[in-house]
């Protein structure tokens, strides 16, 4: 059972008997001395697709969904549907690219380590993994001793995703991206 401090994006959470997904998290800490960190969380009923806000203290305890992790891959897109593959038994599973809100940006043939979070067979959300590397199909040209310094540039990746990168990375250079900020970290 974690606490609401360990909590992470993409984790499954049992509330009232019906699994609810993590997607977004923010911890506020208050101002007066002796008060507690307060995390104000962002769940998706992973059945009925609705959004659930809900503020917790650090050490409540929330229970995890009993829910069966198996790694997938990536496989083909079928229209507005996406399709995915278990890696250990090759079964397929299909999600609405509309339910991978915000994810597909992250996916593609070569995207390793996701891991799908299956309930009675069916497919309830995916995992990305911590980061993963692109390559920068479209960016405006490297400025001339530009230095690793704060100021950025917008670049276009492999799947139209739109990053922030330094000024003087180039097009056509893979780099690493953070999966839960959307952040440029390093080249790869």
């Amino acid at each position: 059972m974690p606490k609401a401090s360990e909590l992470k994006r993409g984790m499954v959470i049992e509330i009232n008997g019906i699994p609810h997904a993590v997607k977004q998290l923010e911890a506020k800490s208050p101002s007066s001395r002796g008060a507690s960190t307060l995390y104000k969380v962002r769940f998706t009923n992973l059945l009925s697709k609705q959004k659930l806000d809900e503020s917790y203290k650090g050490d409540d305890m929330l229970r995890e969904a009993d829910c069966v992790r198996v790694p997938i891959q990536f496989s083909y897109q079928d229209g507005d549907n996406t399709v995915f593959m278990n890696s250990e038994d090759y079964s397929q599973y299909e999600v609405s690219a509309n339910e991978l809100e915000g994810q597909l940006g992250y996916i593609t043939d070569a995207t390793e380590g996701m891991i799908a979070l299956l309930m009675d067979g069916k497919l309830l959300s995916i995992e990305l993994p911590q980061s993963i590397n692109m390559e920068i199909t479209e960016t405006p040209p490297a400025i001339k001793g530009a230095s690793a310094s704060a100021r950025t540039k917008p670049a276009t990746l492999t799947t139209g995703l739109e990053v922030q990168v330094p000024e003087y990375l180039e097009q056509g250079e893979i780099i690493k991206i953070n999966t839960t900020t959307g952040k440029f970290m390093s080249r790869a």
